[in-house]
Protein backbone atom coordinates (compact mmCIF):
# COMPACT_ATOMS: atom_id res chain seq x y z
CA UNK A 1 0.00 0.00 0.00
CA UNK A 2 3.05 2.59 0.69
CA UNK A 3 4.91 1.75 -2.38
CA UNK A 4 1.46 2.45 -4.32
CA UNK A 5 0.34 5.16 -2.10
CA UNK A 6 4.36 6.61 -3.27
CA UNK A 7 3.77 5.93 -6.91
CA UNK A 8 0.87 7.57 -7.27
CA UNK A 9 2.31 11.34 -4.91
CA UNK A 10 4.99 10.99 -7.24
CA UNK A 11 2.64 10.49 -10.70
CA UNK A 12 1.04 13.44 -8.83
CA UNK A 13 3.95 15.73 -8.58
CA UNK A 14 5.29 15.00 -12.19
CA UNK A 15 2.02 15.85 -14.06
CA UNK A 16 1.38 18.32 -11.22
CA UNK A 17 4.94 19.94 -12.18
CA UNK A 18 4.30 19.79 -15.98
CA UNK A 19 2.40 22.53 -16.79
CA UNK A 20 3.76 22.91 -20.45
CA UNK A 21 2.73 19.05 -21.64
CA UNK A 22 -1.40 20.91 -20.52
CA UNK A 23 -3.20 21.96 -23.04
CA UNK A 24 -4.04 25.30 -20.84
CA UNK A 25 -1.13 27.86 -18.58
CA UNK A 26 -2.21 27.36 -15.11
CA UNK A 27 -2.42 30.31 -13.04
CA UNK A 28 -3.32 30.03 -9.34
CA UNK A 29 -5.40 32.58 -7.04
CA UNK A 30 -4.83 31.93 -3.35
CA UNK A 31 -6.97 35.18 -1.25
CA UNK A 32 -9.44 35.19 1.76
CA UNK A 33 -13.12 34.58 -0.30
CA UNK A 34 -14.30 33.79 3.40
CA UNK A 35 -13.98 34.66 6.61
CA UNK A 36 -13.17 38.31 8.26
CA UNK A 37 -11.35 39.85 5.06
CA UNK A 38 -13.62 37.99 3.00
CA UNK A 39 -14.27 41.52 1.10
CA UNK A 40 -10.62 41.27 -0.32
CA UNK A 41 -10.49 37.86 -1.62
CA UNK A 42 -13.61 38.36 -3.61
CA UNK A 43 -12.50 41.20 -5.45
CA UNK A 44 -9.46 39.78 -6.28
CA UNK A 45 -10.92 36.93 -7.73
CA UNK A 46 -13.25 39.36 -10.05
CA UNK A 47 -10.57 41.24 -10.89
CA UNK A 48 -7.81 38.38 -11.77
CA UNK A 49 -10.45 36.01 -13.22
CA UNK A 50 -11.57 39.39 -15.57
CA UNK A 51 -8.07 39.90 -16.24
CA UNK A 52 -7.49 36.51 -17.73
CA UNK A 53 -10.41 36.56 -19.82
CA UNK A 54 -9.39 39.28 -21.48
CA UNK A 55 -5.77 37.65 -21.91
CA UNK A 56 -7.78 34.93 -23.77
CA UNK A 57 -9.54 36.91 -25.88
CA UNK A 58 -6.09 38.04 -27.12
CA UNK A 59 -4.57 34.35 -27.85
CA UNK A 60 -3.81 33.69 -24.47
CA UNK A 61 -0.30 32.78 -23.75
CA UNK A 62 2.16 30.51 -25.36
CA UNK A 63 -0.45 30.01 -27.65
CA UNK A 64 -2.49 28.70 -24.94
CA UNK A 65 -5.43 29.92 -23.33
CA UNK A 66 -4.77 30.75 -19.56
CA UNK A 67 -7.05 28.76 -16.82
CA UNK A 68 -7.09 30.65 -13.12
CA UNK A 69 -7.31 27.81 -10.35
CA UNK A 70 -9.03 29.65 -7.29
CA UNK A 71 -8.15 28.26 -3.45
CA UNK A 72 -10.02 30.01 -0.31
CA UNK A 73 -7.25 30.74 2.45
CA UNK A 74 -9.89 32.24 4.59
CA UNK A 75 -7.41 34.37 6.18
CA UNK A 76 -5.97 31.95 8.50
CA UNK A 77 -3.01 30.48 8.77
CA UNK A 78 -3.86 26.96 8.66
CA UNK A 79 -6.25 27.26 6.03
CA UNK A 80 -4.02 28.62 3.79
CA UNK A 81 -0.94 25.96 4.45
CA UNK A 82 -4.12 23.33 3.10
CA UNK A 83 -4.76 25.81 0.57
CA UNK A 84 -1.60 26.14 -0.89
CA UNK A 85 -0.62 22.38 -0.61
CA UNK A 86 -4.08 21.93 -3.06
CA UNK A 87 -2.52 24.49 -5.66
CA UNK A 88 0.89 22.71 -5.65
CA UNK A 89 -0.90 19.77 -6.79
CA UNK A 90 -2.65 21.43 -9.93
CA UNK A 91 0.01 22.07 -12.34
CA UNK A 92 0.35 25.81 -11.92
CA UNK A 93 3.04 28.04 -12.76
CA UNK A 94 2.57 30.21 -10.44
CA UNK A 95 -0.04 32.15 -7.63
CA UNK A 96 -1.32 34.82 -7.20
CA UNK A 97 -1.93 36.28 -3.55
CA UNK A 98 -2.94 36.12 -1.01
CA UNK A 99 -3.78 38.90 1.51
CA UNK A 100 -2.21 38.56 4.89
CA UNK A 101 1.41 38.54 5.72
CA UNK A 102 0.93 35.63 8.34
CA UNK A 103 -1.32 34.09 5.57
CA UNK A 104 1.51 34.46 3.06
CA UNK A 105 4.17 32.74 5.63
CA UNK A 106 2.30 30.17 6.17
CA UNK A 107 2.73 29.22 2.71
CA UNK A 108 5.92 30.36 1.24
CA UNK A 109 7.72 27.35 1.86
CA UNK A 110 4.77 25.03 0.31
CA UNK A 111 5.36 27.10 -2.88
CA UNK A 112 9.03 27.44 -2.70
CA UNK A 113 9.33 23.68 -2.44
CA UNK A 114 7.17 23.16 -5.14
CA UNK A 115 9.17 25.12 -7.64
CA UNK A 116 5.97 27.28 -7.69
CA UNK A 117 6.02 31.39 -8.37
CA UNK A 118 4.36 33.50 -5.68
CA UNK A 119 2.80 36.84 -6.17
CA UNK A 120 1.50 38.18 -2.70
CA UNK A 121 -0.25 41.25 -3.83
CA UNK A 122 -1.31 42.67 0.13
CA UNK A 123 1.68 41.48 2.42
CA UNK A 124 3.70 44.17 2.92
CA UNK A 125 5.96 42.31 5.81
CA UNK A 126 9.42 43.03 5.81
CA UNK A 127 10.81 40.00 6.54
CA UNK A 128 9.01 37.72 3.69
CA UNK A 129 11.30 38.73 1.46
CA UNK A 130 14.18 38.37 3.35
CA UNK A 131 14.14 34.65 3.38
CA UNK A 132 16.15 34.18 0.04
CA UNK A 133 13.59 32.52 -1.40
CA UNK A 134 14.26 31.97 -5.34
CA UNK A 135 10.15 32.02 -6.76
CA UNK A 136 8.96 35.18 -4.03
CA UNK A 137 7.69 38.20 -5.40
CA UNK A 138 5.32 41.13 -4.44
CA UNK A 139 3.57 43.92 -5.98
CA UNK A 140 2.68 45.75 -3.03
CA UNK A 141 5.22 47.76 -1.07
CA UNK A 142 7.31 46.63 2.00
CA UNK A 143 6.17 48.00 5.47
CA UNK A 144 9.87 49.61 5.88
CA UNK A 145 8.62 51.91 2.91
CA UNK A 146 4.81 52.33 4.85
CA UNK A 147 6.90 53.15 8.25
CA UNK A 148 8.92 56.00 6.52
CA UNK A 149 5.72 57.43 5.36
CA UNK A 150 4.06 56.93 8.22
CA UNK A 151 7.01 58.28 10.67
CA UNK A 152 7.47 61.74 7.96
CA UNK A 153 3.37 62.02 8.37
CA UNK A 154 3.52 61.93 12.01
CA UNK A 155 6.15 64.11 12.44
CA UNK A 156 4.63 66.98 9.34
CA UNK A 157 1.21 67.00 12.13
CA UNK A 158 3.56 67.77 14.26
CA UNK A 159 2.18 65.50 16.78
CA UNK A 160 4.47 64.99 20.07
CA UNK A 161 3.25 61.79 22.18
CA UNK A 162 2.56 58.71 20.28
CA UNK A 163 0.61 55.70 20.95
CA UNK A 164 1.00 52.63 18.71
CA UNK A 165 -1.21 49.36 18.83
CA UNK A 166 -0.78 46.33 16.71
CA UNK A 167 -2.44 42.97 16.68
CA UNK A 168 0.52 40.43 17.35
CA UNK A 169 0.22 39.67 13.43
CA UNK A 170 3.17 39.18 11.10
CA UNK A 171 2.82 42.43 9.30
CA UNK A 172 0.98 44.56 12.03
CA UNK A 173 3.89 43.55 14.74
CA UNK A 174 6.30 44.26 12.23
CA UNK A 175 5.10 48.07 10.68
CA UNK A 176 4.42 49.03 14.22
CA UNK A 177 8.25 48.37 15.25
CA UNK A 178 9.28 50.18 12.09
CA UNK A 179 7.25 52.91 13.05
CA UNK A 180 8.53 52.92 17.22
CA UNK A 181 12.36 53.09 15.64
CA UNK A 182 11.80 55.95 13.05
CA UNK A 183 9.98 57.88 15.91
CA UNK A 184 12.95 56.98 18.49
CA UNK A 185 15.04 58.49 15.24
CA UNK A 186 13.41 61.60 15.26
CA UNK A 187 12.85 61.88 18.89
CA UNK A 188 9.57 61.72 19.16
CA UNK A 189 7.98 59.64 22.30
CA UNK A 190 5.88 56.73 22.23
CA UNK A 191 4.10 56.49 25.22
CA UNK A 192 2.54 53.50 24.69
CA UNK A 193 3.30 50.46 22.75
CA UNK A 194 0.84 47.44 22.86
CA UNK A 195 -1.33 44.69 20.91
CA UNK A 196 -5.06 44.11 20.96
CA UNK A 197 -6.52 40.40 20.12
CA UNK A 198 -7.93 40.45 16.65
CA UNK A 199 -12.08 38.99 16.40
CA UNK A 200 -12.90 40.48 19.66
CA UNK A 201 -16.06 42.93 19.68
CA UNK A 202 -15.12 44.87 22.37
CA UNK A 203 -11.99 46.97 23.02
CA UNK A 204 -12.89 49.18 26.00
CA UNK A 205 -10.13 47.95 27.95
CA UNK A 206 -7.56 48.58 25.50
CA UNK A 207 -8.96 51.94 24.67
CA UNK A 208 -8.74 53.43 28.39
CA UNK A 209 -5.43 51.98 28.85
CA UNK A 210 -4.02 53.97 25.70
CA UNK A 211 -5.84 56.70 26.73
CA UNK A 212 -4.43 56.84 30.07
CA UNK A 213 -0.92 56.98 28.55
CA UNK A 214 -1.96 60.58 27.42
CA UNK A 215 -1.28 59.99 23.49
CA UNK A 216 -1.79 63.34 21.00
CA UNK A 217 -1.70 60.70 18.25
CA UNK A 218 -2.21 56.81 17.61
CA UNK A 219 -1.22 54.88 15.12
CA UNK A 220 -2.67 51.18 14.59
CA UNK A 221 -1.55 48.91 12.26
CA UNK A 222 -4.09 46.49 12.21
CA UNK A 223 -6.71 45.37 9.96
CA UNK A 224 -10.04 47.52 9.26
CA UNK A 225 -12.39 45.23 10.72
CA UNK A 226 -10.37 46.14 14.31
CA UNK A 227 -9.90 49.79 13.09
CA UNK A 228 -13.78 50.09 12.62
CA UNK A 229 -14.41 49.17 16.20
CA UNK A 230 -11.57 51.14 18.15
CA UNK A 231 -12.76 54.31 16.06
CA UNK A 232 -16.56 53.73 16.83
CA UNK A 233 -15.80 52.32 20.47
CA UNK A 234 -13.86 55.47 20.69
CA UNK A 235 -16.20 57.93 19.83
CA UNK A 236 -18.54 56.14 22.33
CA UNK A 237 -16.28 56.54 25.33
CA UNK A 238 -15.77 60.71 24.37
CA UNK A 239 -12.26 60.16 23.54
CA UNK A 240 -11.47 62.73 20.61
CA UNK A 241 -7.85 61.44 20.08
CA UNK A 242 -6.84 61.49 16.50
CA UNK A 243 -6.25 58.18 14.90
CA UNK A 244 -4.09 57.02 11.67
CA UNK A 245 -4.04 53.10 10.37
CA UNK A 246 -1.42 51.87 8.16
CA UNK A 247 -2.86 50.14 4.41
CA UNK A 248 -4.48 47.58 6.10
CA UNK A 249 -7.52 49.34 6.98
CA UNK A 250 -7.69 50.85 3.39
CA UNK A 251 -11.51 49.03 3.00
CA UNK A 252 -14.77 50.58 2.60
CA UNK A 253 -15.85 48.19 5.50
CA UNK A 254 -14.25 50.42 7.78
CA UNK A 255 -16.72 53.20 7.45
CA UNK A 256 -19.52 50.64 7.80
CA UNK A 257 -18.55 49.19 10.52
CA UNK A 258 -17.24 52.67 13.02
CA UNK A 259 -20.06 54.81 10.78
CA UNK A 260 -19.52 58.06 9.11
CA UNK A 261 -19.17 59.98 12.22
CA UNK A 262 -16.96 57.94 13.44
CA UNK A 263 -14.59 57.65 10.91
CA UNK A 264 -14.50 61.42 9.76
CA UNK A 265 -10.93 62.84 10.24
CA UNK A 266 -9.12 59.13 10.31
CA UNK A 267 -6.17 58.94 8.41
CA UNK A 268 -4.59 55.95 6.57
CA UNK A 269 -1.45 55.09 4.97
CA UNK A 270 -1.92 53.00 0.83
CA UNK A 271 -1.10 52.64 -2.37
CA UNK A 272 -3.42 54.88 -4.31
CA UNK A 273 -6.76 53.44 -4.52
CA UNK A 274 -8.51 52.13 -7.94
CA UNK A 275 -10.47 56.07 -8.03
CA UNK A 276 -7.43 57.64 -7.99
CA UNK A 277 -5.00 55.70 -10.42
CA UNK A 278 -4.70 57.77 -13.51
CA UNK A 279 -2.44 55.70 -15.93
CA UNK A 280 -4.18 54.40 -19.15
CA UNK A 281 -3.73 50.96 -18.12
CA UNK A 282 -5.83 51.61 -15.05
CA UNK A 283 -8.49 53.71 -17.00
CA UNK A 284 -8.76 50.83 -19.28
CA UNK A 285 -9.08 48.29 -16.70
CA UNK A 286 -11.31 50.00 -14.18
CA UNK A 287 -13.69 50.66 -17.20
CA UNK A 288 -13.59 47.10 -17.82
CA UNK A 289 -14.65 46.01 -14.20
CA UNK A 290 -17.21 48.45 -13.87
CA UNK A 291 -19.15 47.19 -17.43
CA UNK A 292 -18.74 43.70 -16.25
CA UNK A 293 -19.80 44.35 -12.18
CA UNK A 294 -21.35 47.61 -11.77
CA UNK A 295 -19.10 49.23 -9.79
CA UNK A 296 -15.43 50.21 -9.48
CA UNK A 297 -12.96 48.40 -7.34
CA UNK A 298 -13.96 49.04 -3.89
CA UNK A 299 -10.06 47.84 -2.73
CA UNK A 300 -6.76 48.24 -4.15
CA UNK A 301 -5.33 44.85 -3.50
CA UNK A 302 -7.59 42.87 -5.54
CA UNK A 303 -6.01 45.80 -7.82
CA UNK A 304 -2.46 44.85 -6.83
CA UNK A 305 -3.71 41.05 -7.58
CA UNK A 306 -4.17 42.11 -10.90
CA UNK A 307 -0.92 43.52 -10.99
CA UNK A 308 0.50 40.04 -9.65
CA UNK A 309 -1.26 38.04 -12.53
CA UNK A 310 -0.30 40.70 -15.15
CA UNK A 311 3.48 40.77 -14.75
CA UNK A 312 3.39 37.23 -14.47
CA UNK A 313 2.18 36.66 -17.86
CA UNK A 314 4.16 39.07 -19.28
CA UNK A 315 7.37 37.31 -17.84
CA UNK A 316 5.89 33.83 -19.19
CA UNK A 317 5.41 35.32 -22.57
CA UNK A 318 8.75 37.08 -22.57
CA UNK A 319 10.67 34.10 -21.08
CA UNK A 320 9.13 32.13 -23.76
CA UNK A 321 8.76 29.58 -20.74
CA UNK A 322 6.69 28.26 -18.20
CA UNK A 323 9.27 26.89 -16.15
CA UNK A 324 9.44 28.70 -12.90
CA UNK A 325 13.28 29.01 -12.65
CA UNK A 326 13.45 30.77 -16.34
CA UNK A 327 10.22 33.49 -15.83
CA UNK A 328 11.58 34.40 -12.53
CA UNK A 329 15.10 35.14 -13.76
CA UNK A 330 12.78 37.40 -16.22
CA UNK A 331 10.72 38.64 -13.70
CA UNK A 332 13.89 40.02 -11.77
CA UNK A 333 16.26 40.90 -14.36
CA UNK A 334 14.29 41.81 -18.13
CA UNK A 335 11.06 43.39 -16.50
CA UNK A 336 11.91 46.93 -16.07
CA UNK A 337 9.40 49.58 -15.47
CA UNK A 338 6.26 47.56 -16.65
CA UNK A 339 3.24 49.36 -16.97
CA UNK A 340 1.32 48.33 -13.93
CA UNK A 341 -2.49 48.91 -13.08
CA UNK A 342 -0.83 50.97 -10.19
CA UNK A 343 2.12 52.31 -12.00
CA UNK A 344 5.93 51.13 -13.29
CA UNK A 345 7.01 47.86 -11.80
CA UNK A 346 10.45 46.62 -11.57
CA UNK A 347 11.65 44.03 -8.98
CA UNK A 348 14.52 43.60 -7.52
CA UNK A 349 16.96 40.48 -6.30
CA UNK A 350 14.51 39.91 -3.46
CA UNK A 351 11.07 39.81 -5.25
CA UNK A 352 10.70 43.20 -4.01
CA UNK A 353 8.68 46.15 -5.76
CA UNK A 354 10.80 48.76 -7.12
CA UNK A 355 9.68 52.65 -6.25
CA UNK A 356 7.70 54.51 -3.76
CA UNK A 357 3.91 53.59 -3.72
CA UNK A 358 2.72 55.04 -0.39
CA UNK A 359 0.02 57.85 -0.19
CA UNK A 360 -1.94 59.71 2.35
CA UNK A 361 -5.79 59.34 2.54
CA UNK A 362 -8.07 60.78 4.78
CA UNK A 363 -12.42 60.12 5.63
CA UNK A 364 -13.99 62.79 4.75
CA UNK A 365 -17.57 63.65 6.88
CA UNK A 366 -19.95 61.13 3.89
CA UNK A 367 -17.12 58.55 4.75
CA UNK A 368 -15.17 58.60 1.20
CA UNK A 369 -11.30 58.30 1.16
CA UNK A 370 -9.68 61.48 0.05
CA UNK A 371 -6.38 61.45 -1.27
CA UNK A 372 -4.34 63.65 0.55
CA UNK A 373 -1.71 66.41 -0.98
Amino acid sequence: MKKLLSLVAGLGLLLGTSALAADTVKIGLMGPMTGAWASEGQEMKQVVELLADELNQKGGLLGKQVAVISEDDAGDPRQASLAANRLATQGIVGVIGTYGSSITEATQNIYDEAGIIQVANGSTAIRLSEKGLANFFRTCPRDDEQGKVATATISKLGHKKIAILHDNTSYAKGLAEEAQANLKGLNIPVVFFDALTPGERDYNTILTKMKAAGPDFVFFTGYYPEAGLLLRQKKEMGWDVPFMGGDAVNNPELVKIAGAAATEGFLFLTPPLPKDLDTPEAKSFVAAFEKKFGSAPKSIYPVLAGDGFRVLAEAIKGANSVEPAKVSAFMKTALKDFPGLTGKISFNDKGDRIGEVYRVYQVNNQGDFVLQP
